[in-house]
């Protein structure tokens, strides 16, 4: 089987790839990724001179590239590409339309145009708006309302992605999954930031009041899952991927500071972000019953594994903190 993966250099896309090469001896995989300040060759150190592995530097936009690489015939085409960070996408949203929407434009026209078979949408759970606090979960038939620029560039994104099928018949597959977490994740999203502050004893800033839900996913089980939908999902469906891990974000950053044996005097409350959504949860009856998926990891398993990857990978995330990244976060956590 043929693979091409855009962005797989970033957090989701680098733990994907590494994933299919372990799993599957006779796959060839393509990564499509423009190495911005999330994107990083270290996450596929380990497989660099793997000759069923071919990385090409390059933006989705640039539709001569994309064509280019759509005209070898990959059997299928994950995009991951994607900018991703709410916090960033309030200070510099443009960015955020342009890869998002346009790059998504240019990578689903240029499938259609080679009738590549499967084509799957990387999306999230934050297309669908906040959650009330009572029982709740978002279907895949939930309406969009997205609250921040990152998320309506995510929502436009599948819209359009299923636009394509009602106009042309080309039928792409869109997953959302929840938040997901572990080894390879850029420090600016809140669990490798507090565990990284944790470790070098520097304060954990916490939003607001500290109890908004999020159901938290690990990221091996969302790339078991992508993989299953790549191979057996439905064309023209959706598939939301979730973790049934609810927990707030106070309870995660005590568990990480117990795991480090941390005080939570480290705790720092801090202003709220604009648009903070309250809850999200996610319903995968779908998955489960018609590719007979369900999450392998509790967030209190995978959040151990987790810290241990971060503490035994010091290397990787201190040369990460610093640079562009640390500018952004001494302006906006800092304060």
């Amino acid at each position: 089987m043929k693979i091409l993966v855009t962005g797989g250099c970033g957090f989701i896309g680098s733990n994907f790839i590494n994933y299919l090469l372990k799993k599957y001896p006779r796959i060839k995989i393509t990564n499509l990724d423009l190495l911005t300040y999330a994107g990083n060759l270290a996450n596929l150190k380990d497989i660099e001179k793997d000759r069923r592995y071919k990385f090409i530097h390059g933006d989705i936009i640039d539709g001569r590239l994309v064509n280019r690489l759509m005209s070898e015939k990959p059997d299928a085409v994950v995009n991951f590409a994607a900018e991703s960070h709410v916090d960033r996408s309030l200070y510099k949203p443009a960015d955020f339309l342009s890869t998002n929407v346009f790059g998504t434009q240019v990578m689903i026209e240029s499938a259609r145009q080679h009738n590549i078979k499967r084509f799957i949408q990387i999306s999230t759970d934050e297309v669908y708006g906040s959650l009330g606090l009572k029982g709740l979960a978002f279907k895949e038939t939930n309406r969009l309302d997205p609250s921040s620029p990152y998320s309506a560039s995510k929502a436009a994104a599948d819209l359009l992605v299923k636009s394509y099928e009602k106009t042309f018949g080309y039928k792409a597959i869109i997953t959302r999954s929840s938040n997901n977490y572990g080894p390879y994740q850029f420090p600016e999203k809140v669990i490798p930031l507090f565990i990284t502050n944790a470790i070098a004893d520097k304060p954990l800033p916490l939003y607001g009041d500290g109890l908004n839900i999020r159901d938290w996913l690990y990221v091996e089980d969302n790339c078991r899952a992508i993989d299953l939908v790549m191979r057996k999902g439905m064309p023209g469906e959706i598939y939301n991927i979730g973790g049934n891990s609810e927990r707030t974000n106070f309870y995660i950053t005590k568990t990480i500071l117990k795991l480090l044996n941390k005080p939570l005097l480290l705790i720092k409350y801090v202003k709220d972000r604009p648009g903070h959504d309250r809850r999200y949860a996610i319903d995968i009856s779908k998955i489960r019953k018609q590719l007979n998926w369900q999450p392998r990891y509790k967030f209190e398993e995978g959040i151990r594994k987790t810290v241990d990857w971060y503490l035994n990978n010091k290397k990787w995330w201190k040369q990460i903190k610093t640079g562009e990244y640390l500018k952004f976060y001494r302006k906006h956590y800092q304060t």
